[in-house]
């Protein structure tokens, strides 16, 4: 009996943050779901859903850099708890909400607590993962998001179906609760204050981890944070991953839905299958991350699979564009969304790379950038289309943008840790 098999704590930690990822993601993406009942009992134009659904990529904007200036300081273990509690009361509260401004003001708090859920995870990935396990940790954790949002689309038709779209939001709520709890209760923000690790693990964790230097522990220097380079450029890149990934947690039910005449649950299963491929983009990308690196090629393990996933992303989303039957849309759709996937794990394992014990505000910085690129998708599609009468120019616009970000990896240098911290 000694020998049996033992499951290192590092993995039953990436687990959890997987489900926590398929939440977050389930969360995020009802209210695209539940548009049309919600419109209908409000009384919202399609203008005014846009910016419902944008006001939330605001709040998630606005928040990432000090969500992760505080897993920083305080540690992944309250800052995750107390963030996952928060969003999940205010996703509880949507179904209470009578109005377009009760509405707005929801969904931008709501915004704000899912903004502590991956920087958080990144400063946890930081003291937990070892180097070359970060590609397919970070793959894993955003598949979750791809997996829960593929399962939310036809499962969230079904609920609202049988319970309202008003007691939908209040059952997710009390998942999150949950899961919050759980986290709490199991997790510490170090591996040697865990009181089931191994001694064998803990050694390899140590062995194989980045080592802080003693400027590190200073307070970070905002200043120097965005006059960065480097900084400007992995936000510069995520703006155009999120804008196109965006869109499909927004836009492409209701788009595909009236496009070609589907009924809500048909239009959730097929929309589903983006997202779905995202999943095996980022397992994929995660797998490319680790087989690099272990070939001594630290910076073209974060370069190449990036660079790969923005061209898959523009042929993909100027593809679909095209196609005047539904099958062919989604799949060309769902070629986009795998390779818009395929940049998450070079992003997320650059930012640990060069942000090191502030990997926290690095990543949130970032994912700041990413998410104004979503609060402009949400909004961008509706008045374009409105103003053009037509979806082309938006799908041009985001192949443009993915375009744009390959020069961009180009430049990155994920083997040169941000010196941002304040000087003595």
């Amino acid at each position: 009996m000694k020998n049996k098999l033992k499951v290192p704590l590092r993995f039953i930690m990436v687990f959890n943050t997987f489900i926590l990822a398929m939440i977050v993601l389930f969360d995020r993406i009802m209210i695209s779901v539940a548009k049309d009942p919600i419109a209908s009992d409000l009384s919202l134009s399609d203008k005014q859903m846009g910016w419902v659904l944008s006001v939330f990529a605001l709040g998630y904007a606005l928040f990432q850099s000090p969500s992760g200036y505080m897993a920083d300081k305080f540690g992944a273990r309250k800052v995750l708890a107390g963030v996952v509690t928060l969003w999940s009361i205010f996703t509880a509260l949507t179904g209470a909400v009578f109005g377009f401004v009760s509405l707005i003001f929801v969904r931008f708090i709501f915004g704000v607590g899912e903004a502590g859920a991956f920087p958080s995870m990144a400063r946890a990935i930081y003291n937990w993962i070892p180097l070359n396990e970060r590609g397919i940790v970070n793959g894993i954790n955003f598949s979750g998001g791809r997996i829960g949002a593929a399962i939310a689309l036809p499962f969230a038709a079904w609920l609202i179906d049988l319970t309202g779209w008003r007691m939908s939001f209040v059952v997710l709520g009390a998942v999150g609760v949950f899961w919050a709890i759980i986290w709490y209760v199991w997790f510490r923000d170090n591996p040697q204050d865990h009181p089931k690790i191994s001694e064998r693990e803990l050694k390899f964790i140590k062995e194989n981890i980045q080592k802080a230097d003693e400027n590190e522990k200073s307070k970070v220097s905002v200043n120097k944070l965005f006059h960065s380079k480097s900084m400007w450029m992995l936000m510069g890149q995520y703006f155009s991953s999120n804008f196109t990934f965006f869109f499909t947690l927004t836009w492409l039910f209701p788009h595909i839905k009236d496009k070609f005449g589907l009924d809500t649950l048909e239009a959730g299963m097929f929309t589903s299958l983006p997202l779905i491929c995202g999943a095996l983009g980022n397992w994929t990308s995660g797998f490319l991350v680790d087989y690099i690196y272990k070939k001594k090629k630290w910076a073209l393990s974060r370069k190449l699979p990036a660079i790969i996933g923005f061209f898959l992303a523009a042929v993909g989303i100027i593809s679909s564009a095209y196609m005047d039957e539904v099958i062919p849309a989604i799949i060309f759709i769902s070629i986009a969304v795998f390779g818009a996937d395929m940049t998450l794990s070079p992003s997320w394992s650059a930012c640990v790379d060069v942000g090191k014990e502030h990997s926290g505000v690095v990543s949130g910085t970032m994912n700041m950038a990413g998410n104004l690129g979503s609060f402009l998708t949400a909004l961008a599609f509706p008045y374009m289309l409105s103003f053009t009468g037509s979806a082309l120019p938006f799908f041009y616009l985001a192949a443009a943008l993915n375009i744009l970000a390959i020069p961009i990896w180009l430049g990155i240098n994920p083997n040169n840790p941000l010196k941002i911290y304040v000087d003595d």
